[in-house]
């Protein structure tokens, strides 16, 4: 396949979240992170923005998390992305921080074999 330089403005990368419950145990859950696909040149601004203590996660997060597929209300239905609903989801502790390592993951590419 050969490669396009006009790429889709967004794309899916799956994301595993633990969240801590009873009994010091973690509950893993998963759903699909639709990310906005940045520059090269914005990755490395917000590099090192990241390394001189100036953007934490959250921040990364409400950039680049523009989608998701996979997660639910109290009820088992879909839970609709919105503004709202994303500023709640990065609001639990460390779900920033698994979104964030998606989004590393997904644009550090396959690991290459030696």
């Amino acid at each position: 396949m050969a490669l396009r330089l006009n790429q889709s403005g967004t794309y899916k990368w799956p994301v595993t979240v633990q969240i801590p419950i009873d009994g010091g145990k973690y509950e893993k859950t998963k759903f699909d992170a639709e990310f906005k696909r940045l520059t090269e040149t914005r990755i490395l601004e917000i590099n090192e923005l990241i390394t001189k203590g100036k953007l934490v996660a959250v921040d990364l997060c409400k950039e680049v998390l523009v989608g998701w597929e996979g997660i639910e209300d109290d009820d088992g239905n879909e839970e609709k992305f919105s503004e709202a609903n994303k500023k709640k989801l990065l609001n639990v502790p460390r779900v920033a921080q698994f979104i964030s390592e998606a989004f590393y993951s997904s644009i550090e590419g396959a690991k290459r074999k030696n």
